[in-house]
Order: structure tokens, then sequence, then C-alpha cells
């Protein structure tokens, strides 16, 4: 009976050891073990180590052991996997009218399932819609990337594009950023379509004045060291930077400026004047400044080449909406009108331009990735997009890591995120991919999706394949709008 007890008593104690043992564990959420960590910012592989998440934070990076210490709802063993911050597109669009609010709100799937846990929306006519998606996505009640906006951009009058804020004045300016700063946007986007160059140094310099971030164009009747000098934050479009890899910049702008030349006419001497030497001059007069560079090459590629490919069998159209869709035509019959001379000059200007991306890498320019995907630009794909674009900066000459961090470093840096985004660390948010191979030895790797991460939810494969069937499904269902 005596040893009846005994051992009743100690099982009992051996029962409250664990117990206790159990409390002292650390709640959490997900916990992702086995994986090899990529540190994208030294390109350093990082084994042995286990994240935890909780809500939509990483609480910590532990040595595989130490994960006993903790106790996560779901824990994923990702042994042969790579895993690294999410992807950011740092230039999509929405837009295309009222009637394309909901084929625009079902792209944002189509950016998570392909790895891209925040975009960067450098404007469209669809302002209000974004900011109330973007508020959804951050209280959780709708799946999609971080969305960080420029809302409606700043313009001239009667210009070409829809949903902008048209300023001629200083005053209006001031108003303008006055109305964008209650919006709480993320940064200021301007264009040149009608914009006076006076107007557009203009708004750079009160923005500048506010603290506010700048992306735009380039007005024909600016240099590109006007730009820089005025605190232009990103340069938006590879092609823009033509301007600066010649020695007659100055001259040609000055030609354009006086109407002796169109901006087309400007452009294509500067290709006739190419010369290596003012490139990186340029562009180290660029870095210098801290401006950055968005190349948008993979949507320039698919319209230099139309004539080559017409993309009409693309097998991603099947989770284009139908209104999106059309609004691609505009470009196509464009390019159908140019004759070979014209289309000659398509491709010298894609291929040029691409071909700076390497010279600005070695100039110390901070290249981001993105897009220009959305509405309009024809065949340049939410989600997919994004990868041929990396894919296009390793094949005109820059290595896998510095693709990876065009598309996960330069991103936060530019809107000063850092300390939120761009590295698996304890204190960053819970936005991850997990890869099946390692990007750093081949950037087609980031295709390669296991698992992805945003705002601390995981969606496996299976959740990721479900998420592009009900896309495909949803666009089949619905036909183009009548009144797009």
């Amino acid at each position: 009976m005596r040893r009846m007890k005994m051992t009743l008593i100690a099982s009992a104690l051996l029962a409250l050891g664990s117990a206790a043992a159990a409390a002292e564990r650390m709640a959490a959420d997900v916990a992702l073990t086995q994986a090899t960590i990529i540190d994208v910012a030294s390109g350093r592989l990082i084994q042995g180590k286990s994240v935890v998440l909780k809500g939509d934070t990483i609480i910590a990076v532990v040595d595989d052991k130490a994960l006993k210490n903790y106790a996560p709802k779901h824990t994923y063993q990702l042994k042969g996997k790579y895993l690294m911050p999410g992807l950011w597109d740092s230039h999509v669009h929405f837009g295309g009218g009222p009637a394309l609010i909901e084929e625009n709100k079902q792209l944002l799937p189509l950016y998570l399932a392909h790895g891209i846990t925040t975009v960067r929306d450098c404007a469209g006519d669809l302002p209000d819609s974004v900011r109330e998606w973007r508020d959804q996505i951050n209280k959780g009640e709708l799946e999609g990337p971080t969305i960080l906006t420029s809302g409606p951009k700043l313009e001239g009058y009667k210009p070409l594009w829809k949903g902008t804020i048209e300023v001629g004045t200083p005053e209006e300016v001031s108003k303008a950023l006055d109305y964008l700063q209650s919006r709480r946007v993320d940064f200021v986007k301007i264009t040149e379509n009608t914009l006076k160059p006076e107007i557009y140094l203009e708004a750079l310099r009160q923005a500048k004045e506010r603290g506010m971030r700048t992306s735009g164009h380039v007005p024909v009747q600016l240099t590109l060291d006007q730009m820089f000098n005025a605190g232009l934050g990103t340069v938006e479009h590879e092609s823009y930077m033509l301007r600066g890899a010649t020695p007659r910049e100055a001259e040609l702008t000055a030609q354009v400026a006086a109407g002796k030349i169109t901006g087309r006419e400007a452009m294509r001497a500067s290709l006739e004047s190419y010369d290596e030497a003012a490139a990186r001059a340029t562009f180290r007069r660029m870095a210098a400044a801290g401006t950055a560079i968005v190349p948008t090459l993979i949507g320039s590629e698919a319209t230099a080449y139309l004539d080559q490919n017409d993309h009409a069998h693309d097998a991603y159209l099947q989770y284009i909406g139908k209104g999106l869709r059309a609004t691609y035509d505009w470009r196509v019959q464009r390019a159908a009108k140019d004759d070979a001379s014209a289309i000659a000059f398509r491709h010298a200007l894609y291929e040029k331009s691409a071909s700076l991306l390497p010279l600005m890498q070695q100039e110390g320019v901070s290249i981001i990735a993105g897009t220009d995907a959305g509405f309009l630009n024809s065949f340049d794909y939410p989600g997919q997009g994004l990868h041929d674009e990396l894919g296009i900066f390793v094949k005109y000459g820059l290595t896998p890591h510095q693709a990876l961090n065009a598309a996960v470093l330069a991103g936060p840096r530019f809107l000063g995120k850092q300390q939120r985004y761009g590295a698996v660390e304890a204190g960053k948010a819970a936005d991850l991919l997990v890869l099946d191979a390692d990007p750093l030895k081949d950037i087609a790797a980031t295709r390669k999706i296991r698992l992805v991460v945003s705002h601390g939810k995981a969606y496996d494969r299976a959740q990721l394949d479900a998420m592009l069937a009900k896309v495909k499904a949803w666009v089949a269902e619905h036909p183009a709008p009548a009144n797009p």
C-alpha cells in the first residue's frame, strides 16, 4: 500500500512538473523549422534556425533545439526548403474605372499566390477602393498583399490619365499635398503629361519640405540632373535613363523645351549618341543624390516585341478579368501601326535600356523591382510579372543576389520601412516566402513557392493553388462590363 501511495505521489509530481513546463513555454501562432534561411542583405544561407511568429510579427529566430521553449499552434517542418522575406512589387496599378473595381480586387490574391506580400500602388483612377482594400488587409478582413499607395497622382490641367489631381500653381500643389497627407499616402506620384516643368519642380520642392517621398516620370523639358537635384525619390521606368546616357543630354533637352524637336526625336538621338562614360557619370550623380530607379522592364519588353509575340495564347490570361484584358488593347493597336523602322526603334530602345542595369548597379544606384502591372499595360501580369522582371534583371547582368535585393530590400529602404521589412529577424513583419530551391543560385527558384506567410497567416501550396483556382473561376463566370 505504501509503495502504491509513493507511486501515485511521484506521478502527481511528474504531472505537475510537466504542466509547469508547458505553462512556461511561450505562446505562439506559427513556427517554421528546419528551413535554410536566406539573409538577403548579405547573401548568406543560415541553417539550424527556427522562426517563431505571433500575430503579424516574427517574435524569435532561435536554434532548432530551442523551439521546445515555444508553444506554437501550427508548426511547419521545412527540411530542404529555403525561407526568406516576402517579395515586393514596387510599381503596380489599379484602375480602369468604377465598372472594373471587382476585377481589380481579384488581382490581390494573384500577388499573394506568387509570393508578393507587399505592393506599391503607383496611382490609377480607383484611389478610394485601393485605400479601402489597404485598410481591410491590414485589419485581416481581406486576403491580399500589404498595399502602400500614392493615392491619386499629380498632373497638369486636362491630362491624358484619369484619376489625377490637376495642378498648375504653387497654391494648387500645396492643396494637393494637404489632401494626400490627409489620406495617409505613403509617397507622392508625379507625372509629366500636361504638368508644367516649373510646377513639377515646385511639387518636388514642397513635398521634400514636408518630408514626403516622391516618384515620377521625367518631363522632356528637364534634364535628369535637374530632377535629381530637386529631390526626386525614384525615376519610374528605365527608358528615361537613356536621356543621361549621352553627352548631348543638355543640348537635346533644350531643343525639346524650345519646340525644335519632339521627345521621341530626342530619344532617338540619345540612342544614336550613346556613350558609356556619360551614362556612368550620370548614374554616379544619381546615386549621390539618393534617387533610385524602378525599371519596370517586363512591361516594356511585352510592348517592344509585340511583333514577335502577340500573347494571344498566354495561359495567364485566364486570371485577368475581361474588362481589364480589354484595356490592354490600346497599346496593342498603337503598336500595330508601327512600320519596320518604328519596330526596330522599339527593340533598340528596350535593349539599350535593359543594358543599363549593370552599369547603374556598379555606380551605386538603388534598383527597385516593380512591374507596372495592372490596367492598360499589355500582358504585364500581376503576380507572375515580378518573377519575369527578376529574370530580366539577371539576363541583362545582375546577379541573383542583386535581383533579390531589388525585390526585398530596396523597396522598404526607399519608403523608410527597413525596421519592419527586409529580413527574417525578431521584430520584423511576418511576411515570408518558403521556396523549394535556392534563388541565390537560380533566380527562377522564386517561382518554386511552397508556402507564403502574409500578416502572420500561412498559406501552403494547396491553399495557394485554391486561391488561383478561385480567381480563374471568377474570371470565367463574369463577362466584360458593358460600360468599363
